[in-house]
C-alpha cells in the first residue's frame, strides 16, 4: 500500500499530505544537523556505559531498602560521567519533574535563605512549591523567600534587574531552561552559561539549579558543563528514551547532590537507599536510547514549527530558529484550535486513540488544561503529546514522538482537524 493511501486511512487529505511533503524536503540540512547532535551523544552514552563497566549483573532487582545496589549506583555513575558532573541521584522513588526540583530546591535552601528566579516566573506546578500560590508545606511555609527578575520584552535577560535583585540572602538562583507554559523563547545551554557566569561574578559561592526538563540532548553540552551546581530533570522526558515507566534524576556537585540524597530519604540515609525494584533494565536502556528519541522529537518539532508557520499560526520557537528543548508551541487563537489540534495528536496515538481529550482541571494548575497523550508510559511527554492551560494566547504545547514517522503523523493530523474545522486554510 502506498504511504498516501496508509495516511488517506488515518483521514489525512491527499492536498494536506502534499504540503507536508513540500515541507519536509526543505529541511533535509535541519535534520542533517540533530542526527549530528544524537551521534555524539551516543558515542557520549556509550563511553560512559563503558566506562562504568556496565554488565549484566547490574540488571538485579532490589527490594526493601535496597542496601549494597551496585545496579543503582552504576546508573548513577553513568548519568555523573555523561552530564560531566562530581555525583548524581537518579531514582524511581523521584517521582516527576517537579518532585525533582522540589527535592533540589528544598535540600540546598534553609530558613532564612532567598530563591531568585533571573527569568521570569517559573513553571505552573513550581509556583506551589515556591509559595508563590499558597500551598501547604511550600518553601514559604517554611521561611524562605522568593524574588524573580522578569525577561526583557525581547526575551533577553535584565542583566542590570539581576544585579540589583542579588543580595546578602540570596542562596539558590533557579534557571528555568524550557518555555513552559509560556511563549517566551527557551534558553541554550551557552545563554545558561552566560547568565551563570554573570550571577556567579555578582555573589561568588551563589548555587544555581537548571530545570532541565525538555532540554537533555538537544545539544552536545549540558548545564553542568556551564558552572550549574544542579541539573534537575524527569525520566519520563528526555532522559528515559521512552522506556523509563517513572524516576527523576539531579546531576551536579557532590555538595549538593548528597544534600538532595539526605531530603529524598532520609538525613543519614542518603543514597544508601532506596530499592530499584525491578526497573534498571529499562532505565539502562532508555538512557542509551534517549539522544536517538530525543532527536526524533526534535525533528518533529521543527517539522510542526514549518508547517504550521505556513497554515497562519504564529509558532515559539520560529520555523528557522535554532532549538534548545523538545517543545514547540503554536499559537492556536482559541479554545476551539486547542481542542481541534488536541484531536488530531490523541487520533494519531497507539494508545487510546479512540478518546476525544477535553479540557479539565489539573492538580498544580490554576487554568484548565486541554491534554492528548496516548502513551504506554502515563504522562510520558517524550511520547507524542501536546497540551496546554485554556487562556491566551491559546497556545498548545507540543512535545515528543519516540520515533520521527509517529510525531509526523501525529502533526499532520493536528493540522487535518484545523482545517476540518475552517480554523486554517492550504
Amino acid at each position: 500500500m502506498e504511504l498516501i493511501q496508509q495516511y488517506q486511512r488515518l483521514g489525512l487529505s491527499e492536498a494536506l499530505f502534499s504540503r507536508g511533503e513540500a515541507v519536509l524536503a526543505a529541511l533535509e540540512d535541519r535534520f542533517k544537523a540533530i542526527d549530528q547532535v544524537a551521534e555524539a551523544n551516543q558515542l557520549k552514552v556509550l563511553l560512559a556505559m563503558q566506562e562504568a563497566k556496565l554488565g549484566a549483573n547490574h540488571f538485579a532487582a532490589t527490594t526493601g531498602y535496597g542496601y549494597d545496589d551496585d545496579g543503582r549506583e552504576r546508573l548513577e555513575e553513568i548519568y555523573a560521567k555523561v552530564f560531566h558532573a562530581e555525583a548524581a541521584l537518579v531514582r524511581p522513588q523521584i517521582t516527576c519533574g517537579t518532585h525533582a526540583l522540589t527535592v533540589a530546591l528544598s535540600a540546598n535552601l534553609l530558613p532564612g535563605d532567598e530563591l531568585l528566579s533571573p527569568v521570569g516566573l517559573p513553571y505552573d506546578t513550581l509556583q506551589e512549591v515556591i509559595g508563590i500560590r499558597p500551598s501547604p508545606c511550600s518553601l514559604a511555609e517554611y521561611g524562605v523567600s522568593y524574588r524573580q527578575v522578569d525577561l526583557l520584552p525581547d526575551g533577553g535577560f535584565d542583566y542590570e534587574g539581576i544585579r540589583a535583585a542579588i543580595n546578602e540572602r540570596t542562596k539558590l538562583i533557579t534557571i528555568q531552561r524550557s518555555k513552559g507554559y509560556a511563549t517566551r523563547p527557551s534558553f541554550t545551554v551557552r545563554q545558561i552559561g552566560e547568565l551563570i557566569d554573570f550571577c556567579k561574578s555578582c555573589k561568588p559561592g551563589v548555587k544555581v539549579m537548571v530545570d532541565n526538563c525538555y532540554g537533555e540532548f538537544v545539544d552536545v553540552i549540558e548545564p553542568t558543563d556551564v558552572g550549574a551546581d544542579m541539573a534537575v530533570g524527569s525520566l519520563i522526558k528526555n532522559p528515559g528514551g521512552g522506556l523509563a515507566p517513572i524516576g527523576g534524576y539531579i546531576c551536579g556537585t557532590k555538595e549538593c547532590v548528597d544534600r538532595c540524597a539526605y531530603r529524598l530519604s532520609a538525613p543519614g540515609l542518603g543514597q544508601e537507599v532506596g530499592a530499584n525494584l525491578g526497573l534498571l533494565p529499562a532505565l539502562f536502556q532508555g538512557f542509551f536510547l534517549a539522544p536517538t528519541v530525543t532527536a526524533s522529537a526534535l525533528k518533529g518539532a521543527v517539522f510542526a514549527s514549518n508547517l504550521f508557520e505556513g497554515l497562519g499560526f504564529r509558532c515559539v520557537p520560529s520555523a528557522g530558529e535554532a532549538r534548545s528543548d523538545i517543545i514547540q508551541a503554536v499559537e492556536l487563537r482559541s479554545a476551539e484550535g486547542m481542542e481541534a489540534f488536541c484531536s488530531g495528536i490523541q487520533s494519531a496515538a497507539p494508545v487510546d486513540s479512540f478518546a476525544t481529550p477535553v479540557p479539565g482541571d489539573m492538580p498544580g494548575y490554576d487554568s484548565q488544561v486541554i491534554m492528548a497523550a496516548g502513551t504506554f508510559v502515563q504522562g510520558s511527554s517524550i511520547e507524542l503529546s501536546a497540551d496546554g492551560p485554556i487562556r491566551p494566547p491559546y497556545a498548545v504545547y507540543f512535545q515528543g514522538g519516540l520515533t520521527w514517522q509517529h510525531a509526523k503523523s501525529g502533526i499532520l493530523l493536528a493540522a487535518q482537524r484545523l482545517l476540518d474545522k475552517g480554523l486554517c486554510t492550504l
